[in-house]
């Protein structure tokens, strides 16, 4: 592909004229340079696949910000919480423009001079609520409700209360099933270099007191019987680390996440390659998976070629931060004020489900507790 527009620095030298030129895409660009693209390229369109937003730019558009205000799921003065699609980054590094922390600026301040930010991570291929806070006062207190301290304070009972009955729930579609039905899962996790030098990976600790690790608490529960050779996970992080719930259920259950290729590759292909003949629990007959008419199942699904993550943020519970949040800036002991003191102390959300993790949903929900 040839843009139009860098500038011809030797000509440019010669007679001061900056003329146009058309540059290859192996061509390195030198100091000074300007590239100058159509507006075709640089306010192109949301493409609706897997419902991504595959912006070229930091400024979202008009359809991206209309796009990204679909997604709020509630807002109040202290807190705005989304339904984070799949396969949209959380948080961007200098390559991503398209990052929520980046687009939400722009899309998401709702009449406030700045825009919100983020008070806890998703990965780029799960899905589910995210909660952003939206002044810096919310935002701390934020940070510390979501970090292992729970955001007790001595001086509220009532928001300490509120603040232990905090918790996220996540669904997850594992390949095969955990031994037991439900548990607790603690397992330290750290974090090693891979032999190229680059790419980091999350693992079990092996605790032999060598190794830097972190502390990993997950309760588990099995929503219902193996279909496919696959079962439904009800996750609690009890703690947060970088990819707590994808480890824990690929080393520590033995069962990956359906569309984690980064945990269980090779579980995968073996999962693709045998055949799946699973038993009724009422009749004790093999069980033949249904395939309703029309449904597109290429779309990630479980019986796509290649699935995508199976992991959601489905349900949430958080204190009421614009309820505490006069209290616990001045660290007064007072009774809340008239007209506040009837807000709830918890604020509980659900998040539907991504279409693709709908799909495996209503293939396999038959037998579901």
């Amino acid at each position: 592909m040839e843009f139009r527009g860098r500038r011809d620095t030797s000509r440019e030298k010669e007679d001061g004229a900056r003329p146009m030129r058309n540059i290859k895409h192996n061509e390195v660009m030198q100091v000074g340079d300007k590239i100058w693209l159509p507006v075709s390229i640089a306010e192109m369109r949301i493409s609706k696949r897997y419902d991504t937003i595959p912006s070229g730019t930091l400024y979202p558009n008009a359809d991206e910000i209309a796009y990204l205000q679909r997604l709020v799921r509630f807002k109040d003065s202290a807190i705005i919480v989304l339904n984070k699609p799949p396969k949209l980054p959380v948080k961007g590094n200098v390559p991503i423009h398209n990052s929520m922390d980046a687009l939400a600026a722009a899309a998401l301040s709702f009449g406030n001079d700045e825009g919100p930010r983020l008070v806890h991570r998703l990965d780029r291929e799960t899905s589910g609520l995210l909660v952003m806070g939206r002044t810096k006062e919310s935002i701390d207190h934020l940070h510390s409700v979501f970090s292992d301290y729970k955001g007790r304070n001595l001086s509220c009972k009532a928001w300490n209360k509120s603040c232990e009955a905090m918790y996220q729930q996540y669904w997850a579609l594992v390949i095969g099933s955990p031994k037991e039905k439900e548990g607790l899962i603690s397992a330290p996790l750290s974090k090693v270099l891979l032999d190229d030098g680059k790419t980091d990976r999350v693992v079990l600790a092996q605790g032999s007191g060598f190794e830097a690790s972190q502390e990993a608490i997950t309760e588990y529960r099995v929503l219902g019987p193996m279909i496919n050779g696959c079962s439904w996970l009800e996750l609690r992080p009890i703690t947060s680390r970088k990819h707590q719930l994808r480890v824990h259920c690929a080393e520590a259950l033995g069962t990956p996440i359906v569309g984690d290729y980064k945990y269980g590759w090779f579980v995968h292909k073996r999962w693709k390659q045998m055949p799946q003949v699973d038993i009724e629990p009422t009749t004790g007959k093999p069980y033949k998976l249904r395939r309703p008419e029309g449904l597109d199942i290429q779309k990630g699904s479980v019986l796509s070629k290649v699935p995508l993550l199976h992991l959601h943020c489905r349900e949430m519970v958080l204190p009421n931060i614009a309820k505490f949040l006069h209290v616990l800036n001045q660290q007064e002991t007072e009774p809340l004020r008239t007209g506040i003191i009837d807000k709830p102390d918890l604020l509980r959300f659900v998040a539907s489900m991504p279409s693709h993790m709908k799909i495996s949903w209503n293939l396999m929900s038959s037998y579901l507790v």
